[in-house]
């Protein structure tokens, strides 16, 4: 009978329809190419951006790109006795973060992160997040708007900091950074970077001191500014680019994840005013976000500058007021690094939802979480927190045990499978003959076939069970692999540095077909002549098909070929030797 032949075949395409939907539909949002026009390196914001809550309508003659208040906001000259250059940045160096700082506003311009190298084979060269050059524009930048505000439409303050380099020293736990500021009448305002080992979280303080006498006004805001550059983290291996998905996201009280591409941004710009959430720019394992306290509200905006072909992202608080002879701190914290789950799960709801494992999340976190016990001997999953210390210690070998689990569970339903394809194989003689003998009655041919069937209990449809149960754990094992931090340049053995990325000489893939063709002599051949030579092309056109898939993900279905070879092979000549 045609049906199982027929289902395998569908259900091999409905995976590559799958995987290829959701290749473009989640990775390849088009970004708009860099116009040749670029912002002068550490310039302040600038741009015909919204106002946003409590701001009035956008003044659309603002190019400082700091929001706008509509009042007065004379500039906040820096008077602090210690001049600094204001074209000399702020070295900070931690355990796990390289960061840069412009005097002028106090941005955050380039970050590197020595935990992560750019190349596997240069791991002195640490993978560059943030920055500002000729090259690209990607930045942090944070200040005071308001009446009193240290940052106004006609430009930005540079602030004076002690000295020109800072380091977190072998035992320290934490580490402060604070740029000053003198406004006239004697209101001091500190901005306080905080640092703390092992972090990728950044406390940015705004520390007003009112020794003036007048009340002192002001709200803080927060944004991210990016070019439309394409994403530097993503893979170029090969002959197709590894997919990612580039552009932002934010938290909402109904939503603790949304994703804004940038042409969403162009063509309607974000505005939402809410308590607590985040603001985040996602790329390709790598994450930048604004998270500012959660107790208070605040308004999130986006805008797309045309001229410039930058995104910002941005919050703004309410407007707070210092009374004379008193001390106020408004804090936010701004996150820049790896996206490693359980850290920004810690940091704020939803956050962690920027590792996005598409719409079978529930099966790939579960896949994600197994293969890191299995390679660290660490589990946390179903509120177990456990550390046994057992761990392969190789991603590689993790995915052959992962396999082996998989097909544990699914072993019943596999020697069923095999069991009635041992069957089918067995009784093609019959099924060719009834087909000679009633080649011009089709009823009654598939009469006498279904006959057989019930005859020799087989159900036909019995060989198409495990493709069908394993295209979800396929598709998710997809996604584990191209989005989890984890496993970016995890090395296997010999040749493959990388699992996350293709076999650069296509070993893995030539093996997985070798594989499928060997499996497909297991399988019994099918009595129509063009299903038969789909079904023995099929190993060859899958294996052209892998050729750029994650080395990791081959490695999977190799392993699981080889396993399901043996257990067909045995349930085969067992079924045979019946006879």
């Amino acid at each position: 009978m045609d049906i199982p032949r027929a289902l395998v075949i569908t259900g091999i395409a409905v995976v590559s329809y799958l995987l290829i939907q959701a290749w473009q539909q989640d990775y390849m949002a088009p970004t708009t190419p860099v116009t040749q026009q670029q912002a002068p390196a550490d310039a302040g914001p600038s741009g015909d951006e919204d106002s946003a809550h409590p701001l009035p309508e956008p003044d659309v003659a603002n190019d400082s790109g700091v929001p706008d208040t509509g009042g007065e906001q004379p500039q906040a000259p820096a008077t602090a006795d210690t001049p600094s250059n204001p074209g000399q940045r702020i070295q900070v160096n931690t355990d796990v973060l390289n960061l840069e700082i412009n005097p002028v506003g106090g941005d955050i311009v380039r970050v590197a992160l020595p935990e992560y190298p750019r190349h596997a084979d240069t791991p002195d060269q640490p993978f560059v997040l943030l920055e500002n050059d000729q090259a690209r524009t990607y930045v942090a930048q944070s200040g005071l708007v308001g009446r009193n505000g240290t940052d106004t439409k006609d430009g930005r303050p540079t602030w004076q900091a002690a000295q020109s380099s800072y380091r977190l020293s072998d035992g320290d736990k934490e580490l402060n950074v604070d740029l000053t500021l003198q406004q006239a009448g004697g209101v001091e305002i500190i901005k306080r970077y905080t640092f703390e080992r092992g972090s990728y979280l950044i406390r940015v303080s705004h520390i007003v001191r009112n020794n003036s006498g007048e009340p002192w006004q002001g709200a803080l805001y927060g944004q991210i500014k990016r070019d439309g550059s394409e994403d530097p983290g993503k893979s170029s291996q090969g002959i197709i680019p590894m997919p990612t998905y580039l552009g932002a996201a934010y938290w909402s009280a109904d939503k603790p994840y949304n994703k804004l591409p940038f042409d969403d941004i162009q063509e309607e710009p974000l505005k939402l005013t809410q308590d607590g959430g985040w603001i985040a720019m996602l790329q390709h394992y790598f994450v930048s976000a604004w998270v500012p306290d959660a107790q208070g509200r605040y308004t999130y905006s986006t805008l797309h500058r045309q001229n410039r072909n930058e995104y910002l992202l941005r919050f703004v608080g309410a407007n707070q007021e210092v009374a004379p002879g008193e001390e106020k701190v408004f804090y936010a914290e701004f996150y820049t690094g790896p996206k490693i789950q359980d850290n920004l799960e810690a940091i704020s709801p939803g956050l962690n939802m920027t590792v996005d494992y598409g719409w079978l999340w529930f099966i790939a976190q579960p896949i994600f979480h197994v293969l890191v016990f299995l390679q660290s001997g660490e589990l946390d999953l179903f509120g177990l927190d456990m550390d046994l210390g057992m761990g392969v210690g190789n991603w590689g070998v993790a995915i052959i045990l992962l396999t082996f689990i998989i097909k544990m569970l699914f072993f019943k339903l596999s020697a069923t499978s095999y069991r009635s394809m041992a069957k089918m194989r067995k009784v093609a003689p019959e099924m060719q003959r009834i087909k000679e003998e009633y080649k011009s009655d089709r009823q009654k041919q598939q009469q006498e076939t279904m006959k057989l069937f019930q005859r020799e209990k087989i159900n036909p449809l019995g060989g198409c069970l495990p493709m069908i149960v394993q295209m979800p754990v396929f598709i998710s094992l997809y996604y584990v692999l191209l989005e989890s931090v984890e496993l970016r340049q995890a090395p296997f053995f010999l040749w493959i540095n990388d699992l996350s990325v293709m076999d650069p000489y296509f070993v893995l893939p030539i093996l997985m077909g070798a594989s499928m063709f060997l499996q497909t002599r297991l399988n019994p051949t099918p009595a129509d002549p063009t299903q038969a030579q789909v079904m023995k092309w099929m190993p060859l056109v899958f294996s052209v098909f892998m050729l750029w898939f994650p080395a990791g993900l081959v490695l999977y279905w190799l392993t699981n070929n080889l396993l399901s070879i043996g257990q067909q092979y045995v349930i085969t000549r067992k079924i045979e030797s019946e006879s």
